[in-house]
């Protein structure tokens, strides 16, 4: 059968994917420099050329220069191709260099790199449909995943996503009984167990290297009201919750019914329950933009394979939506789901008996 081929949609397509391979290129040149350090270097020096970054950093002058480059070539510097100076400007700062600043990428960075480090896995659970716990990923991932979320926690958890609920910041300040599922590194229990000095925070993952560096940032914070423990959505101890919430963690499980389920039987009954979630709409159409793309792409890689290597194995996806995520919750127990607020990358739902 022979096809009639339209070059002039080659050639978009072409062009589409040269951006797409450029920009995978400058993902890996934007971690080295942060890896290397050459950025934080740059940050704040001016125009440098590339001989006295090399003296700055100790650097290898060659490789800088190619790196320099490609970086330059991206539009990450500005390259005054006369004096043949690199700078790296302020506004570019905040995103390459500004570490806990809400706007810095090197987080995502350092997540996709993970990916391209276990791609062999990643393929082979790909093409059989195979589920891939969490701890089956590199270590950089969960580095890169925490770097990735903290500063948006730490610029929006406390302002604005739980004055959004109904009643919590009250009962938070006055002393509640708090639980943090799914808390990874506990960067979100660790921000709101220093707010909120008066009430007690527990923290739960499946993950026991992630629990053993959250134990880690809560004594390195010197908090006396936070603990943390090794256990699953479906089965961790305690009960009498004032407040429970998961952070971008509850579309990974395999059974996030069952999970949600049990959380509502460990609240009170006027407990409330926040669900923190990847920005989505209801439908795969409504998701045709470069955020849906990212994730798309790590819901692929992560998510879906975590969810299918447990119980029940749902696979909700990190695009899940809204109208699917409700019925989670709905089904668990909570017959009250509302929005609260949202952000540009993270819907907040409130769950309420």
């Amino acid at each position: 059968m022979s096809e009639n081929i339209d070059f002039d949609k080659v050639h978009a397509m072409m062009g589409n994917v040269m951006g797409h391979v450029a920009g995978a290129v400058s993902v890996m040149m934007a971690y080295m420099g942060d890896q290397a350090g050459v950025w934080a270097a740059m940050d704040g020096a001016g125009p440098v050329t590339c001989d006295e970054l090399a003296e700055k950093t100790g650097m290898e002058p060659k490789y800088l220069r190619e790196w320099l480059g490609s970086v330059a070539a991206a539009g990450y510097v500005e390259f005054d191709g006369e004096k043949e100076t690199f700078e790296l400007t302020p506004e570019a700062a905040l995103i390459f260099t500004r570490e806990g600043q809400p706007l810095c990428m090197q987080g995502f960075f350092q997540a996709v790199v993970a990916q391209y480090d276990t791609h062999e896995k990643a393929v082979e659970v790909f093409k059989t449909g195979v589920g891939r716990p969490w701890s089956d990923h590199s270590q950089c991932l969960f580095c890169g995943t925490d770097r990735f979320f903290r500063p948006g926690y730490a610029a929006n958890l406390v302002s604005s996503w739980l004055p959004a609920l109904e009643g919590v910041t009250d009962k938070l300040e006055a002393g509640a009984k708090v639980a943090d599922i799914g808390c990874g590194y506990g960067s979100s229990t660790v921000l709101m167990a220093k707010h909120y000095p008066n009430s007690t925070f527990v923290g739960i993952d499946f993950h026991e290297p992630s629990i053993i560096e959250a134990r880690k940032q809560a004594a390195d914070a010197g908090l006396t009201n936070v603990s943390f423990e090794v256990a699953k959505a479906q089965d961790f101890e305690g009960d009498g919750f004032d407040f429970a919430c998961i952070f971008d963690a509850l579309h990974d499980m395999g059974d996030p019914v069952g999970a949600a389920r049990h959380i509502r039987e460990a609240m009170k009954p006027d407990g409330t329950f926040m669900v923190v979630e990847p920005m989505a709409g209801d439908t795969m159409a409504e998701n045709m933009h470069p955020m849906g793309q990212i994730f798309y792409g790590f819901s692929c890689m992560g998510c879906v394979p975590v969810s299918l290597s447990q119980e029940v194995g749902l696979g909700l996806g990190a695009q899940a939506g809204q109208k699917r995520l409700a019925a989670v919750l709905n089904e668990a127990g909570f017959g009250n789901v509302r929005r609260a607020t949202e952000t540009p990358t993270n819907m907040v739902l409130e769950a309420t008996i």
